[in-house]
C-alpha cells in the first residue's frame, strides 16, 4: 500500500533507477492541452516526480506532447508513453529542481489523501430524504439515479452508467465532475460549494 512517505522516496537520480520510483495516489483535478491545442478536463490518479497517470475522456496518442495545469501542483509537461481506454501515462519533462518541488507537493497531497480527501469527508455528508434524482451530461443525455449521500462539496450517486473520470455532470441543478467510480455508481465533486440551506432542504 502506498503511503505519504512513498513520495519522499520517489526521486531517483540515475537512468536505471528512474523506472523504480513509486507513484502516490492523489486523485487531483486539472486540465491538459493536446498537441492540436484542444483542452480537456482530467483527473491525475497517481503521480511521481517522473510521471503521472491521468484519466480523461480524451485519448491522446503515444508520443504526443501534453501540457497540463493540475490543482495544487501547477504546470507540468511531458510526452505520452502509454495509452488506455480512459487513461494515459505522461512522462514528465522537468529539471531536478522541479522534481524536488514535485516530491514535496506529492508528499503533502498524499497526506491530504490519507486524511480522507478528495472524497470531501471534511464536509459533513447527509442522506437525502428523497434520494431520487437525475444525472445530466453535457451532450444532453439524462440518467435516473439515487443519491446515496451528499455534502456542500460533493455527492455519491447510485447510477447504472459510469461517465469517465473528469466528465462534467449535473445532479439536479448542481454541476460537478466525476472523481471516482465504485460498484454502485460514481462520486462527484461540485464545481462550487453548495449553500448549506440547499443541502438541508434535501436531507
Amino acid at each position: 500500500m502506498l503511503t505519504a512517505q512513498s513520495a519522499s522516496h520517489a526521486i531517483e537520480t540515475n537512468g536505471a533507477e528512474e523506472r523504480k520510483f513509486h507513484r502516490v495516489t492523489i486523485s487531483v483535478q486539472g486540465r491538459f492541452m493536446r498537441a492540436d491545442h484542444s483542452e480537456h478536463d482530467c483527473i491525475v490518479d497517481s503521480m511521481s516526480p517522473f510521471d503521472a497517470v491521468i484519466s480523461s475522456s480524451a485519448r491522446p496518442e503515444a508520443g504526443e506532447r501534453i501540457v497540463a495545469y493540475i490543482d495544487y501542483i501547477g504546470r507540468i509537461e511531458g510526452k505520452v508513453t502509454e495509452t488506455g481506454l480512459r487513461s494515459f501515462t505522461l512522462s514528465l519533462n522537468a529539471t531536478d529542481r522541479k522534481r524536488d518541488k514535485l516530491s514535496a507537493q506529492l508528499t503533502w497531497l498524499a497526506n491530504k489523501h490519507e486524511l480522507g480527501l478528495p472524497e470531501d469527508r471534511r464536509h459533513e455528508r447527509v442522506s437525502p430524504s428523497n434520494p431520487v434524482s437525475e444525472i445530466k451530461l453535457d451532450d444532453g443525455r439524462r440518467y435516473p439515479c439515487r443519491i446515496i449521500d451528499l455534502s456542500v462539496s460533493g455527492a455519491a450517486v447510485e447510477i447504472d452508467v459510469r461517465p469517465a473520470f473528469g466528465t462534467m455532470v449535473v445532479l439536479g441543478n448542481m454541476r460537478g465532475r466525476v472523481v471516482r467510480h465504485f460498484q454502485e455508481g460514481i462520486a462527484m465533486e461540485f464545481m462550487t460549494l453548495q449553500p448549506e440551506d440547499t443541502i438541508d432542504q434535501l436531507s
